[in-house]
């Protein structure tokens, strides 16, 4: 047990969050040293979720405890009904949040101040417009998911979409955040201010031009001079991040009491932190290479690292764990079965696609994400992690695929994933138990799944996921062979057999 919770009888009882309580907060857990009443907003944030305030929100935090970037602090903004409960909950503590570090060798705790406001959630989302077409903000950054960014299978801007339609023909109420954007854009030109800083901190391959692409994209069907002033006078850094952050439920509340403070938004999170930005701000920017960010011109061997290994990882375990009723990441690195195939999968499959980082090569970066990952104070879910495989698939998984055909190496087990997958998307454990939904499209890729369990191929036939390589006879044999064995000898005895084929 920590300094902060073994000894609890010297404690008062917990304080509701807020600023008037910050004074009066055990001694254990560290609060902002700086006056947030002098702060001034220079980015607006959309998607103000666990991730962001563990990670964006807190390297800002930081250079604000060094005396730095007073003017920088984030307004939140969001486009979906979610995002107007977590503005209700964080208005209701003056926005500020507790990260919990949880790690094997104790617990941590401070209160971030970094962000000072957060605006309505609206359909046709005025307040975020003009929010954004305030010259004080230089930056709008974006964590939405994966999957927000209206992109197809091979990663191109997708206008057919529904949302995007909509913003097409009603130009002036958009209801995607990338026409909010526009729109705010435009404010700008026309009242002669400079653009603003898009910055994407979502984990996709080249996530700056994923953004850039989306937004200038939509920008052309709607206004084709104002896409190529938003193209020549915005900036797309692209960036690579990384952090494991629980969701917050019951227990998290419960922990966060146990240290003293009432919290309805705190926030867990590992020690391990990684922000790597293209230094390409066309409006400035926070100096955050003062407090651990990595600011350089070439982002991408640090991003592919993170997603083939990392992110691509997690689906490895997540779909595997679920099936076999395994609830945590920790607890299917505790798994022999699970965790040999993990390793099977990332040594032979993955890594070898993988080029070294300064400091750091493919077998040293898997060193430390199995650490991480089979850190048991950090209860991150096999279905948290498994949620939004229709993005996480096509965006983690499939590219390595890709590589693997390109260059003539091994993909079996990688077509396993697939099939994994494929497997938990029926809805059913191994032992029985019901999976309940857990992607956005969920009952498309159930009902695909089941007819899958007689005729495999058809899995593959979702082009929207699988693109080129539904037509591929090999990586489609692969498949088949995958969820043959599944089918016949279940998900033990098939990992098994993978790790040893791959001996």
């Amino acid at each position: 047990m920590d300094e902060l919770t073994k000894d609890k009888s010297k404690m008062g009882p917990p304080l509701r969050l807020s600023n008037a309580a910050l004074s009066n907060l055990p001694d254990g857990i560290k609060r902002p040293s700086y006056d947030r009443s002098k702060l001034s907003p220079g980015i607006v944030h959309i998607g103000m979720g666990n991730f962001h305030r563990a990670h964006q929100a807190w390297y800002l935090h930081r250079l604000m405890e060094q005396g730095l970037a007073h003017d920088w602090a984030i307004i939140g903004a969001g486009v979906r009904p979610t995002d107007a409960k977590m503005r209700e909950t964080l208005l209701a503590q003056e926005c500020l949040t507790t990260l919990v570090e949880l790690d094997p060798h104790g617990t941590s705790a401070e209160v971030i101040g970094s962000i000072i406001d957060f605006v309505p959630v609206e359909q046709n989302n005025t307040s975020l417009i003009a929010a954004m077409s305030d010259p004080a903000i230089r930056i709008v950054s974006l964590t939405i998911t994966e999957g927000g960014y209206y992109t197809d299978a091979h990663g191109d801007f997708d206008p057919s979409h529904d949302d995007v339609c909509h913003d097409i023909a009603n130009p002036d109420a958009p209801v995607t955040v990338f026409g909010a954007m526009i729109v705010a854009l435009n404010n700008r030109r026309q009242a002669g201010h400079p653009a603003f800083t898009c910055m994407c901190c979502d984990n996709l391959q080249n996530n700056g031009e994923v953004l850039r692409n989306t937004l200038v994209g939509l920008a052309r069907l709607i206004d084709a001079e104002l896409a190529d002033w938003i193209d020549e006078d915005s900036s797309f850094p692209a960036s690579m991040v990384d952090c494991i952050v629980p969701a917050t439920g019951p227990d998290e509340r419960d922990l966060a009491q146990q240290l003293g403070v009432i919290d309805a938004a705190v926030v867990t999170h590992e020690h391990f932190r990684q922000w790597v930005i293209e230094d390409d701000f066309c409006a400035g920017r926070p100096p955050w290479e003062r407090v651990g960010a990595t600011l350089t011109n070439d982002v991408h061997p640090y991003e592919a690292m993170k997603i083939l290994m990392l992110n691509a990882g997690h689906q490895v375990l997540a779909n595997a764990g679920e099936l076999l009723g395994l609830e945590t990441i920790a607890d299917c690195m505790a798994d022999p079965d699970v965790a040999a195939f993990f390793m099977a999968v990332e040594r032979d499959e993955i890594a070898p696609h993988v080029d070294p980082v300064p400091g750091l090569g493919p077998a040293q970066y898997l060193e430390l994400i199995s650490e991480r990952f089979a850190n048991r104070a950090i209860r991150d879910t096999t279905r948290r992690v498994a949620f939004d495989g229709s993005s996480r698939h096509p965006g983690f998984v499939l590219p390595i695929v890709r590589k693997a055909i390109g260059a003539g190496t091994r993909y079996q087990n990688l077509a396993l994933v697939e099939a994994l997958w494929c497997r938990m998307c029926c809805g059913v454990r191994e032992d029985g138990s019901i999976i309940e939904p857990n992607d956005p499209n969920w009952d498309d890729l159930k009902r695909t799944a089941m007819t899958a369990e007689q005729d495999p191929g058809v899995w593959l036939n979702q082009k929207a996921l699988y693109g080129d390589l539904t037509d591929h006879a090999d990586f489609r044999s692969a498949f088949i062979a995958g969820m043959n064995r599944l089918s016949k000898y279940g998900v033990r005895a098939t990992l098994a057999s993978a790790v040893n084929s791959s001996s």
